[in-house]
């Protein structure tokens, strides 16, 4: 009796009310999560910002692809094609070159403000404008901050014309725009939050685009509204009743920040959360066995790997690079750590994708190892940093190559630290090894080919800062073939130019391709619908009820 009058006065709570109490719940007392609410335990350290222009990281891509609405969506039902979501229409022209959008009539933001073409032409303008990470996902089609006015239009209320640069394979092209980059914001409402700025030598613009509000802020259209992120802590999506395509059933979905899998396991275990979403083999394994609860997995574009900075003199020698894969225990590995959670796969290009390379050439062979390490001068090993995101299983995967490497004589010292301290300093080009893990920015293999062996310019002030680039490493013949591949429009031959690269990027390059994802999550059994998508911006929340 006293449980079901909490739990009446609990759905009755604010948003904001029912949010401390979770985060305050007994972990060890059952309190069930409101009827109308869904709460994830999840560890999101990663996220820096949810701005569309500027988050690049596969929490934020989560959260924007709940609440941001792009012209166009990857259909998860079949990805191969790709269907409208602002966009009613879309036309291409016969030179591969023009693309014009009809928008769907009477749509509205989440503010209220009408969605116009204007808004569509200004969200481009501002990727473009303020550079950040992902706006490559827009420039590579010929965008600056001098043409995209021109380039990406509004001709009506209705209608955005989009020029590209070259003849690219349409599919290529509307995949781009599906990623969480492509996500329209609020024109009118994004200015009210614009702030002056003194134009520097990254940008020779006078104002942020507002993006110090968004970072924190939002201005979607999407299923649901962003009322909150607070960093390592929660994030907070509420529904919006006036969403134009299929309403959410719940009213808001909660992530709450936990980093161990034996605490998300516990907390849904007695009622706290509904579901877990970093749960390691062994809690998984336990989740399973629970007849209150249930299991559901599957496989991400998101594979996990080990960067090799060039800037080390050590780790820039080929021979050293080849030995680092051999020094790998591939089997342990996926038999204990990743059991259940990921599958080893050796090339750039993940399962399901065009042109994936099915291939695993390498083992753990310690004399190989030796050889090549010999060979490059370092007969007796070296000593070498790594820096690992402190989660699960990545500390683990860590300590399991630390093993194997000190082997040959490699001595690894791991740096442990959460998802944003990593990433910058990865970013800054400060590492000597980093370990983690890389999403697919959109649904497309150029999207992994190009970050793995593109650097076109390798200085430290390069607005291209691809993987490559951030591990000072080039190819240029890789580039080309890359580059070439875009603009091959017959599938078959197209997928078979990026198994050619992936091969040749196996046999030299200075990364070592760990494993793919295979997302696993636990849930209780009264969550109906909870499904995970291909990608991190698909694991849509909207159609989940309780």
């Amino acid at each position: 009796m006293m449980m079901t009058k909490m739990n009446r006065g609990f759905r009755a709570l604010s948003t904001g009310a029912a949010l401390s109490l979770l985060l305050i719940a007994a972990p060890n007392a059952y309190a069930a999560t409101p009827k109308d609410t869904l709460v994830e335990g999840f560890s999101f350290d990663d996220i820096l910002s949810v701005d569309p222009a500027e988050a690049y990281e596969l929490s934020a891509g989560e959260v924007l692809g709940n609440t941001y609405s792009p012209l166009v969506r990857l259909d998860i039902s079949d990805t191969s094609k790709i269907k409208g979501d602002l966009a009613e229409s879309w036309s291409v022209s016969d030179d591969h070159l023009t693309y014009t959008f009809k928008l769907k009539p009477g749509l509205k933001f989440a503010s209220g403000n009408p969605i116009t073409a204007e808004d569509v032409a200004w969200s481009f303008e501002r990727v473009v404008k303020l550079n950040k990470s992902p706006a490559f996902i827009f420039t590579q089609f010929g965008l600056t901050g001098d043409n995209v006015t021109e380039k990406a239009k509004a001709t009506d209320a209705n209608t955005f014309v989009f020029t590209v640069d070259k003849p690219y394979a349409p599919s290529f092209v509307l995949n781009c725009l599906s990623s969480n980059v492509g996500g329209i914001v609020d024109k009118r409402l994004v200015l009210q939050h614009v702030k002056p700025v003194t134009p520097s030598a990254d940008s020779k613009y006078d104002n942020d685009f507002g993006n110090g509000w968004l970072k924190t802020g939002f201005a979607g259209s999407g299923p649901f509204k962003l009322r909150e992120w607070r960093a390592n802590e929660a994030v907070v999506l509420e529904r919006y009743d006036n969403y134009y395509g299929e309403k959410p059933k719940l009213a808001r979905v909660i992530y709450r920040f936990m980093k161990e899998s034996s605490a998300q396991r516990l907390a849904l275990e007695n009622g706290d959360i509904d579901v877990a979403r970093n749960l390691s083999p062994t809690d998984l394994q336990a989740v399973e066995k629970n007849p209150q609860l249930a299991s559901t997995s599957a496989s991400k574009s998101t594979i996990y790997y080990m960067g090799l900075n060039q800037k080390n003199a050590n780790l820039a020698k080929p021979e050293v690079q080849q030995a680092f894969k051999y020094l790998v225990d591939y089997d342990a590995i996926g038999k204990t750590l990743i059991k259940g959670i990921g599958e080893v796969h050796q090339t750039f290009e993940p399962k399901g994708l065009l042109g994936a390379l099915d291939e695993n050439p390498f083992k753990l062979d310690v004399a190989k190892a030796k050889e090549l390490l010999a060979k490059a001068g370092l007969p007796d090993g070296f000593s070498v940093t790594m820096d690992v995101r402190s989660i699960e299983p990545d500390t683990g995967v860590a300590t399991s190559i630390q093993q194997t490497l000190g082997q040959a004589g490699i001595k690894v010292e791991i740096i442990p630290g959460d998802g944003k301290q990593k990433l910058t300093k990865y970013r800054a080009r400060n590492h000597d090894i980093y370990l983690g893990s890389w999403g697919i920015d959109y649904w497309d293999p150029h999207s992994n080919a190009d970050t793995f062996t593109t650097n076109d310019d390798n200085s430290d002030t390069s607005t291209n800062k691809t993987l490559t680039w951030r591990n000072t490493w080039t190819s240029p013949e890789l580039e080309k073939e890359t580059k070439a591949a875009l603009f091959e429009s017959d599938a078959a031959k197209r997928g078979a130019m990026y198994q050619d690269i992936q091969k040749k990027f196996l046999e030299a390059s200075p990364f070592v391709i760990l494993y793919q994802q295979t997302e696993s999550a636990g849930y209780r059994k009264d969550v109906k619908d909870f499904k995970l998508g291909p990608s991190a911006a698909t694991n849509f929340v909207w159609s989940i009820s309780k």
